[in-house]
């Protein structure tokens, strides 16, 4: 197929699907085969500037939207996106490597925020205290901002676009969503069953591109909040350059995740949680078990946890077979590759390389790594330091409980990280004095349902609070307090020229 052949990814502006009149395209890859699937433009700065005032002018309008007109479109929208599960989940999986199953998590996973967002009813209501003083009441409300903006990660291309436009929307602003340019395909059919939802023109914009849009994004008087989830290295420079501009700004980032293992703990459970939690997604996920800490005794299950992570299949994705699939590019095969050999040179001892995992046929060409294990790894090392974001699990060892804690806070990440122990003393101890924002207690990846908001910390995070949940609507609204007093027409006083209400 030429490059003339395959489909050319629009943009959205202002209600329609338009092609880019960029001179800079990009390929998308089927990671698994090196299929060439689509071509996505780099939009020019006319075609942004024209993505961010349609959508400050629909800000006009939709502002005024009554809050249930706006709550039946994610109705809808949810609906479409449960009709359409199976489909979305196979073009994710076509172009980002992901299983299938995996496929389908990462799609329900941001369905659950497009249920949270038609419940914006209660969500979006302010608080009233009635005769604060003599005749007078005060009471809050969440008004939305204005044009949003979200730039989102390939790891994730229908979870994290769900986490942020349906609730900046369902709040009454406009928004603006650059996805990411290596898998954009299932994000462009999610925002079309947006559109069939109800969505009007103008209120949601979708441009592509990579770091001069994303500059411009931040740069833009017009917009008021940016929402981005990535690398710690993007993640720092958009927080540093949206607030410059003034911007509302939360930047979730890098990690480096610990699980704790107890030798109270449920052997087989605890095992097969780390298994799947280290090597699912080929490890790239945000919240995956990077460091296993097995503490005392727990130290001699290293050989069967090696075992279950060599029983692991690697393949295509789309294969039910498949228990790991590729990593997204040939450059992130080759960074995993380059710190596995790091490692070794650190003096990590390998006990299972995953590097060369035999395929045949197209799957030859995939940008496959299988299942790592290191063992003996200790702060310092680079595949210990660095995220990693492949399949690569460290093992570290701890005497105590307590050896286990400050060897996470002492990493600067604090994203997530678990504990497994039948002991509820230590799991409370643990929850505790950990000091990282998301923990699981036998659970792996213990990231928040829309009830609650995801809330990593430290290096991990940037900006205040966390998307979706109750924070993201703070985050999307400027909370206004009028404090009010109506007299009769009989009232009279004399002038008082103090601070206090009388």
């Amino acid at each position: 197929m030429t490059r003339d052949d395959v489909p050319r990814i629009p943009l959205l502006i202002n209600g329609e699907f338009v092609q880019s009149r960029s001179a800079e395209w990009r390929d998308v890859i089927n990671p698994a085969t090196q299929q060439r699937l689509a071509r996505v433009p780099m939009a020019t700065p006319d075609e942004v500037e024209a993505a961010i005032a349609a959508a400050r002018e629909a800000f006009k309008t939709w502002r005024k939207t009554p809050i249930g007109a706006r709550a039946r479109i994610f109705l809808k929208y949810q609906q479409l996106i449960r009709d359409h599960l199976k489909s979305l989940a196979a073009t994710l999986t076509a172009e980002q490597g992901k299983t299938l199953a995996d496929a389908e998590g990462d799609v329900f996973r941001g369905l659950e925020v497009v249920e949270h967002a038609a419940n914006i009813g209660l969500l979006q209501m302010g608080e009233r205290a009635h005769n604060v003083a003599s005749g007078v009441d005060t009471y809050t409300l969440l008004q939305p901002l204005g044009v949003c903006a979200g730039i989102t990660p390939f790891n994730f291309p229908a979870m994290i676009p769900l986490w942020m436009f349906p609730m900046a929307i369902a709040c009454g602003n406009t928004f603006v969503l650059k996805p990411s340019e290596q898998d954009p395909m299932v994000t462009m059919r999610l925002v079309e069953l947006a559109l069939e939802a109800g969505i009007p023109k103008g209120v949601l914009n979708v441009v592509h591109g990579g770091e001069d849009v994303v500059n411009a994004l931040c740069d833009h008087t017009d917009i008021r909040a940016v929402s981005f989830v990535g690398s710690t290295r993007v993640g720092t420079l958009v927080h540093d350059r949206a607030t410059k501009a003034g911007k509302r700004v939360q930047c979730m980032m890098g990690a480096k995740n610990h699980a704790v293992v107890l030798p109270d703990a449920h052997k087989e459970q605890t095992l097969n949680a780390l298994v799947g939690a280290a090597f699912g997604a080929a490890g790239q996920r945000c919240m995956a078990v990077s460091v296993a800490v097995l503490v005392g005794a727990a130290r001699d299950w290293l050989p069967e946890l090696i075992e279950k992570a060599r029983g692991l299949s690697v393949g295509a994705g789309d294969s039910a077979t498949t228990d790991v699939g590729p990593l997204i590019s040939c450059a992130a095969r080759d960074r995993v590759e380059r710190l596995i050999a790091r490692g070794i040179e650190d003096g990590a001892t390998l006990a299972l390389d995953g590097r060369l995992p035999p395929l045949s046929g197209q799957l030859k060409e995939g940008n496959f790594v299988g299942p790592t294990v290191f063992s003996g790894v200790k702060p310092g090392m680079s595949i210990y330091e660095q995220e990693v974001f492949g399949p690569v699990l460290c093992v570290a060892e701890a005497a105590t409980l307590d050896e286990a804690i400050a060897m996470i806070n002492a990493n600067p990440n604090g994203n997530g990280t678990a504990l497994f122990t039948q002991s509820g003393a230590a799991a409370r101890r643990f929850e505790d004095e950990i000091d990282v924002g998301q923990v699981g207690i036998n659970v792996p990846i213990p990231v928040p349902v829309p009830l609650f908001s995801f809330t990593g910390s430290r290096a991990s995070k940037l900006g205040d609070l966390g998307p979706y949940g109750k924070q993201v609507v703070l985050f999307y609204t400027q909370t206004k307090t009028v404090t009010a007093r109506w007299f009769d027409d009989a009232s009279a006083g004399g002038v008082n020229t103090t601070i206090s209400l009388k």
